[in-house]
């Protein structure tokens, strides 16, 4: 009886071993496949960090249990997966952020400061957060603000952010794209500079996508000329009743078709939208008559279509400088690295940080670049 026991249990284990790697090779593909036609195999993605642990878990237990033959199925997994597996993980020791710049280093900011959280004016917890965040702006002392889901106003009633930050932040130049909706707000995002900008541009996003925005900013750096791009991919428009349904999930307190139905739905259209948006990305920057720097709220993870596409052959600033795993955005996952820098091959990333203050419901990202001689 024991025997048929061990058999049992060891076929268990080699059965669920050999559905796991399936499953995690197909996650390792859904970068090579558009989400058009794949969208189903995109989901694998964002599960992505889970079947890795799933599989180093067996790898190590077949070889607990010398059985390395067994682990094959696993290592060889990991080799297919190296590629996914390398721009999930930054491998650096941790360093501290130097915040002497060095001569002919530009600092940049990116980040997606959610409003800046309050729009109108008051004295509310809202505003002292505000005033927060624009005190963690100054202390950076960087040379250029990316900003995504920027929010202004020409109503006295309301903040006019962009006047706070060009007045007491000390950046004279800026581009943004004004879009009137009769309230005098404004919602987009933003490149601020303390160099002169000599060119800028905007693309807004076709439909059936959300009308977010692809801007860009020609930088004069002494003599040479930097383009700087910014842009906030689609987001899941993920409402509290989704978040409410996603912690029942969490906590099987309900079914889970009912539960999932509204979430499937917005992951599906999120997924298929972005790819549309990160090829028009991709095709722009490809037409870059200058040197690019890429601030992106892509609202999808690194190993994705969008992520694999808008990074092309430019460098990952968290790869080249960061630690561990990097996540950006505060809620739902610790795995959630969708906010980024990227810079292409004549660009030199000196140092990168992650600020993580939970103000805006992402982090700011901090990098010191320079041209390479």
């Amino acid at each position: 009886m024991s025997s048929k026991l061990r058999l049992f249990t060891k076929r268990f284990f080699i059965y669920s071993n050999v559905i796991v790697v399936f499953i995690f090779i197909l996650s390792c593909l859904v970068p090579y496949l558009n989400p058009q036609t794949w969208w189903f195999i995109s989901f694998f993605g964002l599960a992505f960090p889970f079947l890795l642990l799933l599989v180093i878990f067996f790898l190590l237990g077949w070889l607990m249990i010398l059985k390395p033959r067994l682990a094959l199925i696993s290592f060889v997994a990991l080799l297919v997966g190296i590629k996914s597996i390398a721009v999930f993980f930054a491998f650096h020791n941790p360093r501290a952020f130097n915040y002497d710049k060095e001569p002919g280093t530009l600092r940049v900011v990116s980040w997606n400061v959610a409003r800046f959280i309050e729009l109108k004016r008051n004295t509310n917890k809202g505003s002292e957060t505000r005033l927060k965040m624009f005190e963690l702006l100054k202390q950076q002392n960087a040379d250029v603000l990316c900003l995504q889901e920027f929010h202004t106003s020409t109503n006295p009633e309301y903040y006019n952010n962009i006047e706070k930050i060009q007045k007491e932040l000390g950046y004279p130049f800026y581009y943004f794209s004004f879009d009137e909706d009769g309230d005098n707000h404004y919602y987009s995002s933003i490149i601020f500079s303390r160099y002169p900008i000599v060119d800028s541009g905007r693309i807004r996003y076709p439909r059936p996508t959300l009308p977010d925005v692809l801007l860009h900013a020609d930088i004069k750096v002494n003599k040479d000329t930097l383009r700087f791009y910014t842009t906030h991919l689609q987001s899941l428009q993920f409402g509290k009743n989704d978040y409410r349904s996603i912690e029942k999930i969490k906590a099987a307190e309900d079914s889970l078709l009912p539960s999932s139905r509204s979430i499937l739905s917005k992951l599906k259209r999120g997924i298929s939208n972005r790819s549309i948006q990160a090829d028009i990305v991709n095709e722009v920057i490809g037409n870059s008559p200058h040197p690019v720097l890429v601030c992106a709220d892509l609202n999808d993870v690194p190993n994705s279509y969008t992520y694999f596409t808008v990074k092309g052959d430019m460098q990952d600033a968290f790869l080249k400088k960061g630690t561990g795993i990097g996540r950006t955005f505060s809620g739902l996952s610790p795995t959630l690295r969708i906010d980024f820098i990227f810079a292409d091959n004549a660009i030199k990333i000196k140092q990168f940080r992650r600020v993580t203050k939970k103000y805006s419901d992402h982090y700011m990202l901090v990098a010191d670049v320079e041209l390479k001689k």
